[in-house]
């Protein structure tokens, strides 16, 4: 099982599979659905695991399944980074 994940910008935080849960729930998935993706990727023989290389399971597993539930998470995920921008630059305070 991946313990860390390596974000886009290089910072590596815990691999927390609730994260890819929550998002494929949001997205329109069964918590049956969403728990089997973040299986398959807790499953991955590695210490640790690319953001994007997550990004791409979730994308083709929702896809696979339901197309709309792959638009819904990408945009679900667009709204999450953007509001972590707007923290992350001071906007928010």
């Amino acid at each position: 099982m991946p313990k860390v994940v390596i974000k886009k910008d290089g910072r590596k935080e815990e691999f927390i599979p609730e994260k890819i849960i929550v998002s494929a729930i949001k997205s329109g998935a069964t918590p049956e659905i969403a728990r089997n993706i973040a299986g398959k990727i807790e499953r991955i023989g590695k210490e640790e695991i690319e953001s994007s290389e997550i990004r791409e399971i979730v994308l083709h597993e929702l896809g696979s399944i339901n197309p709309e539930w792959r638009e819904r998470w990408l945009s679900y995920d667009k709204g999450v980074k953007r509001i972590y921008r707007h923290y992350r630059d001071g906007l928010y305070e």
